[in-house]
């Protein structure tokens, strides 16, 4: 079964046959569960998490799944440890599995915080708040959780921080401008999690989501000692024009070592998973696979048209792969769309005959419930059939209806997985 949902539909050509099959092989790597099921294992009263090994005799454990991930992580953790575990939230994103015996499953709203996210928090923080040092507190931290993590400090609310956002990302603030300013609104962020499981000993698996991999802006590092400051929140809203008066609420947050010393953090998942996974896919069907850039960045439709300029100078069977996270600058008001779509409709103008880019969220949703487009010469033909003007839609930002459109969208739904977006360049 594809991971893609339309994908007999979309390859209609043996370029975007192989286009799609390469990102599926993506999507494949970063599968959660599968990778939870590989890399963790019970033997003799312990539980191994690659080499590393956590006693489970005598002991309460516990399960916390946050973000984009948390669902799928908490039914392979409760059949990897069993009756080992005593209880457990996810606080996710999209429909929740069936209620389990152990597990709470909480699903938030996304991208923008709400009521119901903030009780899930605070449930979430009351559930920490009573551990011993015996526990062990297992978590699966993921994007999506800076949303989800809305525990904001009087008098602040979650309203005030959806207009902080819109704020800023209307602005171009990148991700790790975003969620120092976030780390600094919210009990839970920024260690915050960390702070309310102690004294027990804490294992946090990271899925990463941020372009380089840092995990302090992760979920906004909800399990790390945090290396920023008020004042560098500060410095980001005076960056962007955005006033620090009431209700907006900037709290320190721990900085004290001893709230960090049984916590481990453990980088479990990243879009390099996916990058080789796809190079791997390429490569058998022959063509020549580079991993171009990991953590690319950038206003989405200069990216889009500098990979495809790149592209027109390769060679036959070339594949160019990148990840990473670009965004949209609006500047006023916009259309539907996500930063995938904006890029490979900014492509599709430059994009030549035998040549395709095709770029998707890893979680399934580029801000809409498309995960991201193809950008080809089948596309500006059904384009040029609907007489829709890709500058127009372009200067719009309205990618989402163009490629509805067209019916050139990817749909995955979420896929339980979030390690930024993939995108693929291929020259017949």
């Amino acid at each position: 079964m594809h991971r893609i949902r339309n994908f007999t539909e979309l390859a209609a050509t043996p370029l975007r046959a192989n286009a799609l099959a390469i990102a599926e092989a993506g999507y494949g790597a970063v599968n959660v569960g599968a990778a939870l099921a590989r890399d963790l294992r019970v033997e003799n009263g312990a539980l191994r998490v690659g080499e590393k090994e956590y006693a489970l005799t005598n002991r309460r454990v516990y399960f916390v799944g946050i973000g984009k991930c948390a669902f799928a992580a908490a039914q392979a953790i409760e059949k990897i440890l069993g009756d080992s575990l005593t209880a457990g939230i996810a606080f996710g994103i999209g429909d929740m599995p069936e209620r389990s015996a152990s597990i709470e499953f909480h699903s938030g709203t996304h991208p923008l915080p709400s009521a119901v996210n903030v009780a899930a928090a605070n449930r979430l923080l009351t559930l920490l708040s009573g551990r011993e040092e015996t526990d062990l507190v297992l978590m699966l931290i993921s994007g999506g959780g800076s949303t989800l993590l809305c525990a904001p400090h009087d008098p602040m609310t979650c309203v005030d921080e959806s207009a902080l956002f819109h704020t800023l990302t209307d602005h171009g603030a990148s991700i790790q401008e975003l969620n120092t300013v976030r780390k600094h609104i919210s009990r839970a962020r920024g260690g915050g999690l960390a702070v309310a499981s102690y004294p027990a000993e804490v294992v946090s698996l990271i899925v990463s989501d941020v372009p380089g991999d840092d995990i302090e802006y992760i979920s906004s590092g909800p399990t790390l000692l945090d290396s920023s400051t008020v004042a560098d929140a500060r410095a980001v809203l005076e960056k962007y024009g955005v006033p620090t008066i009431a209700p907006l609420t900037l709290v320190e947050t721990e900085k004290e070592q001893k709230y960090f010393d049984r916590v481990t953090n453990l980088l479990f998942l990243t879009n390099k998973n996916a990058l080789a996974a796809m190079q791997t896919e390429a490569a058998a069907r022959g063509y020549a696979a580079e991993i171009v850039d990991d953590k690319i960045e950038g206003e989405a439709r200069e990216v889009g048209r500098t990979i495809a300029e790149r592209l027109h100078a390769a060679e036959s069977k070339t594949a160019f792969l990148y990840a990473g996270e670009t965004t949209v600058t609006v500047g006023g008001v916009g259309g539907a769309g996500g930063r995938n779509q904006e890029m490979a409709l900014a492509a599709l103008a430059d994009i030549a005959e035998g040549e395709l880019i095709l770029a998707c969220a890893s979680d399934g949703h580029d801000n809409t419930d498309h995960a991201g487009a193809i950008g080809d010469a089948v596309t500006r033909t059904h384009a040029h059939e609907q007489n829709l003007s890709i500058p127009e839609y372009l200067a719009a930002h309205r990618s989402y209806d163009f490629f509805a459109a067209t019916g050139d969208a990817l749909i995955t739904g979420y896929t339980g997985s979030n390690v930024s977006d993939f995108i693929i360049a291929l020259k017949k």
